[in-house]
């Protein structure tokens, strides 16, 4: 297994996050930020994808927009989806 990235207290929180509101059987701390959400990494689809949002508009008080061009790199990483959260919640 490689070296798991030390995780911010962000990242730890979304994390957390994705795992409750997934269901995931992954403890949050074995999430490796830099690894890919979709496909290999965690592997989780479109549906994950809605549910996540979901999740991230309701503790963070903003829209995760599917038809939003930017998804992919948003969604790329729990470190890039922690970067969009910190710079769009609200409160």
């Amino acid at each position: 297994m490689a070296s798991i990235t030390a995780m911010t207290a962000l990242e730890a929180e979304v994390a957390e996050l994705i795992v409750s509101a997934l269901q995931l059987e992954v403890a949050p701390a074995e999430i490796d930020p830099e690894a890919p959400l979709f496909g290999e990494g965690l592997g989780l689809d479109s549906i994950d994808a809605l549910e996540m949002a979901l999740a991230v508009s309701r503790k963070y008080g903003f829209q995760l927009r599917s038809d939003d061009e930017r998804n992919g790199r948003i969604f790329a990483s729990l470190r890039s989806l922690s970067a969009h959260i910190e710079k769009n919640r609200v409160g």
